[in-house]
């Protein structure tokens, strides 16, 4: 009882951070994962871009186009799942925007990416902003302090309102896609 009132109670933090992220992000366009991958694809660098490439988040998008999604989809009254507002919310990110606000690199076939997490990419994508985490922030990147923050993230799409939720295991699945930037 007191674990499922903890998890409600990070939920709707995370939606109220969320909101108010969102909010500060709109003057923000989203980039997407191959440019953010250009600089930080290097082993030396961490390989987020491999880490990504490797993940179930790259293919998320990928998943609403089976029989399966369609199926299930449909018995919630949606319609297709790769079209329904309730699927992709956690399925990819951008399929909710105007389409000025996606540079000509984004697609949203490419599921969970980069921007997902960290927040729309056009102002602190340059090497110049990156080189400053400070900078960076204030240009809109989304930098998580402690696993409590990534969880409280995680859980809003990994939790039992999904039609095909077994639970959620986050230190398992974190160390899936953990991708620290190695000391210099």
């Amino acid at each position: 009882m007191l674990y499922r009132m903890s998890l409600t109670l990070i939920t709707i933090l995370v939606f109220l951070l969320v909101g108010v992220s969102t909010s500060f992000a709109q003057e923000y366009n989203y980039v997407g994962s191959k440019t953010c991958g250009m600089c930080h694809k290097k082993d030396k660098d961490g390989a987020q871009l491999k880490v990504w490439e490797e993940s179930m988040h790259s293919k998320a998008y990928e998943v609403l186009k089976t029989e399966e999604a369609n199926k299930i989809a449909a018995e919630k009254g949606f319609g297709k799942a790769v079209e329904a507002k309730e699927c992709l919310q956690c399925h990819a990110v951008g399929y909710d925007l105007d389409a000025s606000r996606l540079d000509k690199k984004f697609k949203i076939e490419d599921g969970v990416q980069c921007e997902t997490c960290h927040g729309p990419g056009s102002e602190y994508k340059s090497m110049k902003v990156m080189k400053s985490q400070e900078e960076s922030v204030n240009k809109g990147l989304k930098i998580f302090k402690n696993d409590d923050e990534i969880k409280a993230l995680c859980v809003t799409c990994h939790n039992d309102k999904s039609p095909t939720f077994k639970g959620f295991d986050f230190a398992k699945m974190y160390a899936k896609i953990k991708h620290n930037i190695p000391e210099k």
